[in-house]
């Protein structure tokens, strides 16, 4: 049997039994997923903890290529990679944090993670392997994503994954999922399922020990049944003992201050103390990486944990970050239910002021499209720029004031109102500048900057926003989104080569992210270099399949080379996405007729202008159409159409052809004449002067 595997049965040692009778090829290695080992990544941590350090010594160059999602992942493997520069962070009060990623950032990590191990495992001279994957029921959305994209992307001839889970049917997170497991699961694996109870099995007298000391991730009933027995007292010094076990190998492993270890503090003799410290330091340290569904699930552990009337600050800390993870995470309605618990339990005006901006920050750009609400949002914002105008602390003030109205800002220009947008953010910059001493909340004040230069660049003041840019790039060199919305800015101006310069260096900046070769794509097309446009477009497609416009470039590129199978698969594959494609159902009906089948390029050219009738390549195919079936006059309406809407010389050349079919010789070397000055085709040349011999020809 070939291909992936998913076995399901309620029982690990059930699945075991269904995995041995499976046909496999050897095994590298049985992982388990459950996040309450090492929190996020925890599979795809054990599994690069494996093969990592031979691969990174074979070829180093993957050290360079793959250092943010290898030490992100895994940080244990820091020291085999080049550092993660936060340069502005280093330049800022000490604790200052420049920004958390963006909600994508985890999807990038996981597709960088497959294309080490695509590299690694390759490289590595073996025969096919077998990695088991144990629990996944109870994986982390990172270790989610990252299986659904190894799925998708491992060859089973190279590494054969069998994912293993219980029973109960499996979901997506809550929220808006990047990419889908159980989606995967079903599209390229082979299902296995057992439903009958385990084989009997006696605990011995250290069930409950061999349970802790596992982790309790075990789902054998008799352990989880003897652990149930023991006294709390009991329970806890099982914990204690644990949590010592673990405490030194969390120096050198810190993956485990994530999962296990503030596990076990919290149910240890004390999780008030030790207990909540682990939890508060995991979940922000999650935070800090972009693991907002980890880090929410954290923090709702604090916040039930801690009584808010007896420590207050230590309980705003964990509802607080868990509202704005579960925001990040795009769980906007999640986020409401903590915004509410905790203005209905404090009264400090600090408190009271960030909630606002954060409501506001729920209307304005994390619920969904049709829920926004630009009044709801400006009302919060301005609570809490109310609020932070009464701060007693001097800086304090200042830094707030400037703050909640940068939010202001982003409710303006989602609300139509660029200039008044701009005019908040000039006022921000130069009070901080004013207000604060030269490294205070340094980040702000590049984040300012950056939303300046977003608001320029939207509202079309593009050499303004390039000036913003070489202010952001000069305090923060080492953040991609600098550097691909510069490019993205560059292309607008016709700056391509600049533009793919910044491309590449957002690219060495992030773990892959389709955009960026989509964008490097597009701007090499523009200067003709079709060969590399062909990778990116190929290389955004690896990553995202469902890239519209990745499978558009792709398959205009393959037309052109003469491919037209591959060119119409991408066609059809990106139709089944989007069926009113207008350009894509241009692009059907040209190789459609360029195939002979005049019918069915028609009716998709048909389709393609109900949508954009301003199409001016539909019309010129469907002017070739008519050409072939001898039909002159609609032929030059559909030419005349395409040239009035884009005066392309091919389009012109084409149009000179039915005109000359037509005896209008005139009018065709004129058109003829028009194409030779813009591209000095000699055969343009040639048929211009023709037509015009045949034009003075027929007048005599």
């Amino acid at each position: 049997m070939s291909g992936h595997h998913w076995i399901c049965a309620p029982h690990r040692r059930e699945r075991e039994t269904l995995r041995a009778g499976l046909d496999l090829p050897p095994l590298l290695a049985s992982l388990d997923a459950h996040r309450r080992l090492r929190g996020p990544y925890t599979a795809a941590g054990a599994l690069l903890r494996l093969v990592a350090p031979d691969a990174l010594a074979r070829r180093p160059e993957l050290a360079g290529r793959h250092y943010i999602e290898l030490q992100e992942s895994t940080p244990e493997l820091a020291p085999l990679v080049p550092p993660i520069t936060h340069h502005i962070e280093e330049q800022s009060t000490a604790g200052e944090v420049s920004r958390y990623p963006a909600r994508l950032h985890s999807l990038r990590v996981a597709h960088g993670i497959v294309d080490f191990l695509l590299a690694a495992l390759a490289d590595a001279g073996q025969s096919p392997r077998t990695l088991v994957v144990e629990n996944v029921q109870h994986a982390d959305v990172t270790d989610q994503e990252f299986l659904a994209a190894a799925l998708r992307r491992i060859p089973p001839e190279l590494l054969t994954l069998v994912l293993c889970s219980g029973t109960a049917r499996l979901l997506d997170p809550p929220g808006l999922p990047s990419l889908s497991l159980p989606d995967a699961l079903a599209a390229y694996t082979t299902k296995t399922e057992g439903s009958a109870a385990p084989a009997p099995h006696t605990a011995g007298p250290d069930a409950a020990r061999e349970y802790v000391d596992g982790d309790c991730v075990d789902d054998d009933p008799a352990l989880i049944a003897a652990y149930e027995r023991l006294a709390q007292a009991e329970r806890a010094a099982l914990h204690d003992r644990r949590a010592a076990e673990l405490a030194g190998p969390a120096e050198a492993e810190p993956s485990l201050r994530l999962g296990a270890l503030p596990y076990h503090l919290m149910r240890g003799s004390d999780a008030a103390g030790a207990g909540v410290e682990a939890l508060r330091a995991a979940m922000l340290r999650c935070k800090y990486l972009g693991f907002y569904h980890m880090a929410a699930e954290l923090g709702d552990e604090g916040r039930r944990s801690v009584d808010p009337a007896e420590r207050a600050q230590l309980w705003w800390v964990f509802i607080r970050e868990s509202g704005v993870c579960l925001a990040a995470a795009g769980r906007p309605d999640e986020s409401a239910v903590l915004q509410e618990e905790a203005r209905m339990a404090t009264q400090n005006p600090a408190h009271h002021m960030k909630l606002a901006y954060e409501i506001g920050m729920l209307y304005a750009r994390h619920y969904p499209e049709e829920r926004r609400d630009p009044r709801q949002a400006r009302a919060w914002v301005n609570t809490a720029i109310a609020l932070s105008d009464l701060l007693p602390d001097p800086k304090e003030r200042s830094f707030y004031s400037v703050f909640n109205r940068n939010g202001l800002a982003l409710v303006e220009v989602r609300d139509g109102h660029p200039d008044e947008a701009l005019r908040l953010l000039d006022q921000g910059i130069e009070r901080l500048d004013r207000e604060l001493g030269l490294g205070e909340r340094t980040w702000h004040r590049v984040g300012l900057r950056y939303n300046r230069a977003q608001v320029n660049s939207m509202s079309g003041r593009l050499e303004a926003a390039l000036e913003d840019y070489a202010e952001i790039v000069d305090a923060d060199d080492d953040f991609a989104d600098h550097y691909f919305n510069r490019g993205n800015i560059l292309r607008k101006l016709g700056r391509s080569e600049e533009a793919i310069a910044d491309y590449e260096r957002a690219l060495a900046l992030e773990a892959p992210f389709p955009e960026a070769y989509y964008n490097r794509g597009d701007a090499r097309l523009e200067l003709g270099d079709s060969e590399g446009a062909l990778a990116d477009f190929s290389r955004t497609l690896e990553l995202e399949p469902g890239h519209q416009e990745a499978l558009l470039g792709r398959a205009g590129l393959l037309a052109d080379a003469g491919e037209a199978g591959a060119a119409l698969a991408d066609v059809d594959a990106g139709l089944a996405l989007a069926p009113a494609h207008p350009h894509l159902l241009c692009l059907r009906g040209r190789l459609l007729a360029e195939a002979g089948r005049g019918k069915e390029a028609a009716e998709a050219l048909d389709s393609a202008l109900a949508v954009d009738p301003g199409l001016a390549e539909a019309w010129a195919v469907k002017g070739e159409l008519a050409y072939l079936d001898a039909d002159l006059a609609t032929a030059t309406a559909d030419f005349d159409r395409a040239v009035e809407l884009a005066d392309r010389p091919e389009f012109r050349f084409n149009r000179a052809v039915v005109h000359e079919a037509a005896g209008r010789f005139d009018r065709a070397a004129a058109d003829f004449d028009a194409v030779y000055a813009a591209t000095g085709d000699p055969d343009a040349g040639e048929q211009r002067d023709s037509c015009l011999r045949a034009a003075e020809h027929s007048a005599v």
